[in-house]
């Protein structure tokens, strides 16, 4: 699916794996190859599909190709060699981002994408160490240096690197697209070592984030239609398109440095309108409204908040640790206030059929 040749054959691609995930060809998923395999830096049709899917999170640990070593155009000994995952949207970034005569050694990170598989420890020093021995790269290129992403940093030991195989990890830019001008000039900027999460790096992650919610908000939102109303069904899309759409979209303009109180903050504000056009409707009695706007800021900022802090994993802004603290601190919050709100609609169901 990337356009490449194998000797005859290709495999590992989301096209190619049978049902069991298990390569339909010869070559192994997991060992990759020793031959030097070919391919191009034209993206086509089936590649931008794969990259759909990848998105939405279809097939998830189908997106990847052949680990080992890769020539793109016509290469030499002194071809510069830049070092990636089997990811395929990693992948195809590089090859579609670099100049003809260049060699791209692709690492088994079981699918994962380098920034993520370095924090995993599959985009790592051993890895590193085994995939240039398996693919006898130093029998291939006269000089003895690769070029990693600078994501990739956190798995990677350089000096074991260049103790074990000789070769000398150099770090390039941290987007694809600045890859032609660093091999070229042989100089970075600050710029290009710079991680932006600008507006358009958060709202590609949005379609994948959703659909793992998208069963859950359809279940909830019929549950409370049934219980309570349009309305009330409408809070559980808000609710969850909030935590999915809206903070990915307003992260930076959100106070507060954690990600579940900047959750709960959208969270509540999303909650205002639902509640008030609910009470509206309902022309109920001050306790009935004291308690329904309860129920919408408990319930709604709770949902939005945990989906929020779901988020983490996908931005450059927190740490593993940070994370973990995180959840210890807010979850049991988030639960605490998600049971309340639970509790006070049951309670007034029983006062009140015609509330809820």
């Amino acid at each position: 699916m990337n356009d490449m040749s194998t000797s005859g054959s290709s495999c590992c691609g989301a096209e190619t794996q049978e049902k069991n995930n298990s390569c339909s060809c010869s070559c192994s998923c997991e060992q990759g190859t020793s031959k030097t395999l070919t391919t191009t830096s034209t993206i086509t049709l089936a590649n931008t599909w794969d990259h759909i899917l990848a998105r939405l999170g279809v097939s998830r640990m189908e997106h990847r190709v052949v680990p080992g070593l890769y020539q793109l155009g016509h290469v030499s000994p002194n071809s510069p060699v830049i070092v990636t995952a089997n990811y395929t949207l990693s992948f195809d970034a590089v090859r579609s981002n670099v100049p003809d005569g260049t060699f791209i050694l692709v690492l088994d990170t079981k699918g994962i994408n380098v920034w993520c598989a370095a924090g995993k420890g599959t985009f790592g020093t051993d890895e590193l160490i085994r995939r240039i021995k398996a693919s006898n790269l130093e029998s291939i290129v006269t000089h003895r240096e690769l070029i990693l992403p600078e994501l990739g940093a956190p798995g990677i030991s350089a000096h074991e690197v260049l103790h074990q195989t000789g070769f000398r990890v150099k770090y390039g830019p941290v987007r694809a697209t600045d890859l032609t001008s660093f091999i070229t000039t042989g100089n970075i900027t600050e710029e290009m070592r710079t991680v932006q999460f600008s507006f358009p790096d958060r709202i590609v992650l949005t379609p994948v984030e959703t659909r793992h919610v998208l069963i859950p908000m359809i279940i909830g939102g019929i549950i409370m239609y049934l219980l309570a109303g349009d309305i009330a069904a409408l809070g559980v899309l808000v609710a969850v398109l909030s935590g999915t759409i809206l903070f990915p979209a307003f992260l930076p303009f959100l106070p507060y440095a954690d990600f579940s109180i900047k959750g709960l903050i959208l969270g509540v504000i999303t909650a205002l309108p639902v509640a008030g056009a609910y009470i509206i409707r309902m022309n109920g009695s001050y306790l009935d409204t004291v308690l329904v706007t309860l129920v919408f800021l408990l319930l709604m900022p709770a949902i939005t908040a945990y989906l929020a802090l779901n988020f983490t994993g996908c931005t450059p802004y927190t740490s593993r640790t940070g994370v973990k603290k995180e959840i210890f601190r807010y979850v049991p919050i988030l639960a605490g206030m998600a049971g309340l709100g639970f509790i006070i609609m049951i309670s007034i169901g029983i006062k009140n059929l015609g509330v809820f």
